[in-house]
C-alpha cells in the first residue's frame, strides 16, 4: 500500500504492483469493484504487473470492504462518483506519471467500468481507458471530452447493465467521432472475476473462455497504446 495526493491536496492510499523492470513501464490504474479493494482486484494489478505494467487501485471507499451484496449497495451509494473520477483516479493517473510513467491507462469492472468511463472524460493525463461491464447514467458522459482510445467489454446477459444501455452509449462515442472498441460476449455480469462463481448471486457468472478473450484483447490495447 502507497499514499499518493489527489489534485486537490488530499491523500489516498492504493495498492501499487510493480514489474520486474520499473524503467519506463508503463501505467494502469485499475478501478475496483462494488465490493472494494478486496483480494480479486489486487490480483488484476498482480497480472497487469507480470505483463510489464505499474499497477495502481486507489482505496475509494478508504479501507472499508464489502462481503455481501447489500453492504456493498451501501458503500457504493455513499461513493461520489465525480469526486472519484475527477481526483482519487486521476490522482492515482498523475502519481504513475510523476513516478517515471510516460503513459497511463485507466481499466474498471462493474462500478470500476463506470467510473472508467467517467474517468475518459474528467481525466485529460490518461492515454485510454478498458471499461469492464459498467457504465455510468449516459447524462454524465461527455462523448467529446473523449479523447483518447477506449476498449469496452460488455456482458450480452447482464442484468446490472443492460446491452440496450450499452447500444446507447455506442451511439453517443460514434456521433462524437471517439476513438472506441465495443466487444460484446454471450455471457453474464462479472464474466472475468473468478469469484463470482462462488458469490452466490445468479447475475454473476464466471465465464474463462470470455474472460481469457478480454483479456489478450486488453493486452493487445494496452501494448497498442501505451
Amino acid at each position: 500500500m502507497i499514499d499518493y495526493k489527489r489534485p486537490d491536496g488530499q491523500t489516498v492510499q492504493g495498492y501499487l504492483a510493480e514489474p520486474t523492470n520499473t524503467t519506463g513501464a508503463p501505467g494502469v490504474v485499475v478501478i475496483q469493484e462494488w465490493w472494494g479493494l478486496d483480494d480479486e482486484v489486487k490480483a488484476v494489478a498482480d497480472r497487469l504487473a507480470k505483463a510489464g505494467y505499474r499497477a495502481l487501485v486507489p482505496d475509494l471507499y478508504r479501507g472499508k470492504l464489502a462481503l455481501e451484496a447489500k453492504e456493498a449497495e451501501h458503500l457504493m451509494g455513499d461513493l461520489n462518483f465525480g469526486d472519484a473520477a475527477s481526483q482519487d483516479i486521476r490522482g492515482a493517473v498523475q502519481y504513475l506519471k510523476a513516478t517515471g510513467s510516460t503513459k497511463v491507462a485507466v481499466t474498471g469492472f462493474c462500478m470500476g467500468g463506470a467510473l472508467t468511463v467517467l474517468s475518459a472524460c474528467h481525466v485529460p493525463e490518461q492515454d485510454g481507458t478498458v471499461v469492464w461491464y459498467g457504465y455510468p447514467p449516459l447524462e454524465y458522459v461527455d462523448a467529446k471530452a473523449i479523447t483518447k482510445p477506449m476498449m469496452a467489454h460488455w456482458a450480452l446477459h447482464d442484468e446490472f447493465f443492460s446491452i440496450a444501455g450499452v447500444d446507447q452509449l455506442e451511439a453517443k462515442l460514434k456521433q462524437a467521432g471517439v476513438n472506441y472498441q465495443f466487444e460484446r460476449y454471450d455471457t453474464k455480469h462479472a464474466f472475468a472475476n473468478p469469484k463470482s462463481a462462488v458469490r452466490g448471486l445468479p447475475p454473476l457468472e464466471y465465464n474463462a473462455q470470455a474472460a481469457k478473450l478480454a483479456w489478450d484483447r486488453t493486452l493487445e490495447f494496452l501494448k497498442k497504446n501505451l
